[in-house]
């Protein structure tokens, strides 16, 4: 067991809290060996599964959707970069929505900080009546709905 990691050195090396890492393992979405102490021991290779979900926590997957693509890598053998990119392929539809929204945020900001709209008295021509609160919720203009 002397190539194990420790939870402690995986935090460490990953940036990842320990309380998360057992959340991780808790989901099914990395493993563990016990030590006779009953500590968690870690394979290396973890890391890179680690590093995979914070990855894919950013682009937008939950971790139900995280635990499908892990549950895609091969078991036969440690997971290579043609197995990680296999994974991310279907991504850049999803990262493409993720900067479009990330840049009408950015034009929210300078536009109208409270869209939603709150202010009917400077935003009647652009919210006539009220009319994003038959979309939703929330800042409708800013999540790309133009009513």
């Amino acid at each position: 067991m002397a190539s194990m990691l420790t939870i402690n050195q995986v935090s460490r090396r990953s940036g990842v809290a320990a309380s998360a890492l057992r959340y991780y393992e808790e989901r099914g979405l990395i493993v563990s060996e016990r030590a006779g102490s009953g500590h968690r021991r870690y394979q290396r290779a973890v890391l890179r599964r680690v590093a995979f979900i914070v990855f894919a926590q950013r682009v937008g997957l939950s971790l139900d959707e995280i635990r499908a693509e892990l549950d895609k890598l091969p078991t036969d053998h440690v997971p290579k970069g043609d197995d990680w990119a296999r994974l991310s392929e279907s991504w850049t539809e999803r990262i493409d929505e993720r900067i479009a929204e990330m840049e009408r945020l950015k034009r929210g900001l300078t536009e109208c900080i409270s869209c939603g709209c709150l202010s009917l008295e400077t935003c009647a021509l652009t919210n006539p009546a009220d009319r994003a609160s038959r979309s939703g919720p929330g800042p409708r203009y800013w999540v790309g709905n133009r009513g």
